[in-house]
């Protein structure tokens, strides 16, 4: 039937192409000089060449659209013969007379247009009269084109109601009538030329019948594929046709148009054809109709061939049937009348049964469409969501981790479903089949869903405030909390794991009750899941727990007694107590910096609680990890400056005690491997002998001793510098020192003199200006600054003024 050569087809196609101008042109001229009779002739064998046999759909088509536009200056022709007084009549009888009957039946549709708008006859006549005058063509590419044509033409003809054409009451089913029927018979011949191009698209066929291809199996199948998706193309229009009249009610459409429409789809067996024409039904007429008529719809797609799409046809008619709804609180009645959801997941099991050979993917996008339309009419009803996850995850039993990434992304979008429509995670942890719908993911897809639930409780300020939500809502996540297959992904990029654990650490700061109960059962809780993370995830989740921890024992702080009066009732004691053991983990990472900070910030809550003891036992922790784990010399200074500054915080231990510890800060500072750094870190120690809202915490002399003991350290390093490098470095250190005796000095320290300070500004000058000295600007500035401040105290005048008068600058 269609010719397999690519290079004959095109020189087919000229052919025709030619021979079409060539009698347009003839037929053009007769035109012009009214000549009636020679236009018909030329006009006639101009439409022979549409009766070739040797073009693909496509190439015919390049040629019937040429055929049309003639056409169309042959129609305005017959008008223009009718106003000057040619009967239509007899014109409508004139072209019946052509020789070949392709031709003829174009001429008759034309004229036949023509005659309608005369109405000098009815236009249901005058349309039934085409549409069984067409059955004489049977060629399948060639009958469906004269069809489209004579869709195309009488669209606009139709007796609908409002139309010029509408003639009696019963005009509307003839209208109908006429559409259905040449629906019916371009059906038919679809069907019939799709069998071809499926035997021409079997290589095996194709030898059986002695054809030959000049090109490849795999493009010819996809060759063959386009043509009959454009031949459907041709018989869909008729359905669209249909959508438009107007008379076409509820009640026309659910007892004529829709069960012969779909009587049509079910019998013509070829699987693209179907999915073709049942979006086509979903597309063109009105929602109102596809919910008023949902039994019927829904009961054609079990009789659809095994292969069809029907999960993609299914989601479009549930996407617009959500949007439906979502137009309008109004028509929701009418959802809740039709039982339009137990219809619906009535019908989608219904079609997994009918193809037991579904993929997975096609079994979640169809519970994924249902479950969004559900949301969308039904959002009150968390039975309705739950039982759609809950007919998803029986169709999925025993199917084990899916490895398919486009059904696992599709469980993410159903999972997503409810998060979107609530905007509150807890809603969505009421749905009991919920994590059972996350046990089918991979372990990087389990992730991906539990980075989507955390943002959108970060999105939404989700509150989750009871220690069994926390534990259902750590169930649902626990891909980011430890490991699911038992073993660490050594290939998991360093930068996404980070991203993933700090989400997780800012979820764990979003847990809070103002009930100190149920917040230490939500610490409880928290601690039990993070602990089991393995040591990498530990340094990002515990921080968390132990701040949110801390918040509460000063949330307890606050109130001024055991609210409860019972033993077993949270206190700070209790809370410390899991604080020193959740910190003691970080050993075994190791993290010893991070578990010296925490200790440290442990301590500090103590002591604003009064636990001597508990504050005496994190320090203790502290210095053990200072002297055994760290041994960096960057992260022994960090530590160091980290002790000095919150024991100068502490208030709450006694003399022993804080001897004990004090002397163990200053030996350690002592020890630091450069001397710079042993410096600066023996000055700091001055602030824990001198610290202004304690007087019993005001040792003057032990001030005194530090800053001395820097400055010998400060000197030492000078004269190492020389004897290494022949200079004798930078005065920074000497001015820091400066700033301290300056400091002290104005807190009204009595063993920082004006001579010690005097001292101490001439041994810089005279360093700056030695020979031997490295130049530094930015110890000059930093010199000189402070000169300029012991200036600028001087002209305050009164107290102070007359404290500074005695410096020399």
């Amino acid at each position: 039937m269609i010719a397999d050569g690519v290079e004959d087809e095109e020189k087919w196609l000229a052919a025709g192409i030619a021979g079409l101008q060539q009698n347009a042109f003839y037929m053009h001229r007769a035109l012009d000089s009214n000549n009636l009779r020679d236009a018909l002739k030329y006009s006639a064998q101009m439409l022979s060449e549409l009766r070739t046999s040797r073009l693909s759909p496509h190439k015919y088509y390049e040629l019937y659209m040429r055929a049309f536009d003639e056409l169309r200056k042959l129609e305005m022709f017959f008008k223009e013969e009718t106003r000057r007084g040619c009967s239509i009549i007899d014109l409508y009888e004139l072209v019946q007379h052509a020789g070949n009957i392709l031709p003829r039946l174009y001429l008759l549709c034309t004229v036949g247009c023509v005659y309608i708008k005369t109405k000098e006859a009815p236009a249901k006549d005058v349309l039934k009269d085409l549409v069984e005058m067409c059955r004489g063509i049977q060629h399948p590419v060639r009958g469906l084109f004269l069809r489209s044509y004579l869709a195309q033409v009488s669209r606009d003809k139709l007796p609908d109601i409002g139309s010029e054409y509408e003639g009696d009451a019963d005009s509307v089913v003839d209208a109908v009538e006429f559409v259905l029927q040449n629906f019916t018979e371009m059906n038919k011949l679809c069907y019939t030329a799709c069998q071809s191009f499926i035997l021409l698209a079997d290589p095996e066929l194709r030898l059986a019948v002695g054809l030959s291809g000049l090109q490849g199996p795999a493009r010819e199948k996809e060759k063959r594929e386009k043509e009959r998706s454009e031949l459907r193309d041709l018989v869909g229009k008729n359905l669209h046709v249909l959508g438009q009249i107007e008379g076409v009610d509820l009640d026309m459409y659910k007892d004529t148009v829709l069960p012969r429409v779909l009587e049509q789809v079910v019998n013509c067996k070829d699987e693209l054809a179907q999915y073709y024409l049942m979006d086509c039904i979903i597309q063109v007429f009105p929602d109102e109709y596809h919910l008023q008529t949902l039994d019927v719809l829904l009961g054609a797609f079990p009789q659809l061939q095994p292969t069809v799409d029907i999960k993609t046809v299914l989601s479009r008619l549930m996407e617009r049937l959500s949007n439906y709804a979502a137009s309008s609180a109004d028509v929701l009645p009418e959802f809740l009348q039709v039982e339009a959801f137990s219809k619906l997941n009535n019908a989608i099991g219904k079609v997994i049964e009918a193809q037991p050979d579904m993929p997975t993917l096609g079994v979640i996008t169809l519970y994924s469409s249902l479950l969004t339309f559900t949301l969308h009419v039904h959002p009150e009803r968390l039975d309705y969501a739950d039982q759609v996850l809950g007919a998803c995850v029986k169709k999925l039993s025993g199917k084990g981790k899916l490895q398919d990434n486009k059904a696992t992304k599709q469980i993410v979008a159903l999972l997503s479903a409810p998060l979107e429509k609530y905007n509150d995670i807890v809603t969505a942890l009421k749905l009991s089949n919920y994590p059972r719908m996350m046990e089918y993911l991979d372990s990087e897809t389990n992730k991906v869903m539990a980075t989507v639930i955390i943002q959108s409780i970060m999105k939404n300020k989700t509150r989750i405030s009871t220690a069994d939500r926390v534990e259902a809502l750590f169930e649902l996540i626990k891909g980011l909390i430890k490991d699911l297959d038992g073993s660490p992904d050594d290939e998991v990029d360093e930068d996404d794991f980070k991203e993933e654990q700090n989400s997780v650490a800012r979820l764990i700061q979003m847990l809070y009750n103002d009930d100190p109960e149920e917040m230490f059962k939500i610490i409880c809780t928290v601690r039990k899941h993070i602990l089991a993370g393995g040591p990498k995830r530990l340094p990002f989740t515990v921080p968390p727990l132990v701040y949110s921890s801390l918040k509460l024992v000063r949330q307890l702080q606050s109130q001024e007694e055991n609210p409860f009066g019972e033993e077993e009732s949270t206190t700070p004691k209790k809370i410390f107590q899991l604080l020193n053991q959740t910190v003691e983990t970080l050993s075994n990472v190791p993290a010893p910096e991070l578990a010296l900070q925490l200790y440290l910030q442990c301590a500090e809550a103590a002591n604003d609680c009064d636990l001597e003891p508990v504050a005496y036992e994190f320090f203790t922790q502290a210095y053990i990890l200072y002297e055994e784990e760290i041994s960096d010399s960057r992260a022994q200074v960090t530590a160091i400056h980290l002790i000095i500054g919150t024991l100068q915080r502490m208030h709450v231990f006694g003399v022993e005690n804080r001897d004990t510890l004090t002397h163990k800060a200053t030996g350690y500072s002592a020890k630091l491997l450069k001397k710079p750094d042993q410096c600066r870190a023996v000055y700091a120690c001055s602030h824990l002998f001198w610290v202004d809202d304690q007087d019993n915490i005001k040792d003057g002399e032990r001030v005194l001793l530090c800053l001395k003991r820097a400055l010998r350290i400060a000197n030492a390093a000078q004269q190492m510098s020389n004897a290494a490098r022949g200079s004798t470095g930078s005065v920074t250190l000497f001015v820091e020192i400066l700033n301290k005796y300056l400091y002290f000095y104005e807190k009204g320290n009595p063993q920082i003199n004006v001579a010690a300070i005097q001292s101490l500004i001439e041994l810089i000058t005279t360093e700056m200006q030695s020979e031997t000295s490295t130049p530094d600007p930015a110890a000059d500035a930093f010199f000189a600054s402070t000169l300029r401040y012991i200036e600028f105290q001087k002209q305050k005048g009164g107290a102070v003024g007359e404290k500074y008068e005695p410096i020399k600058v």
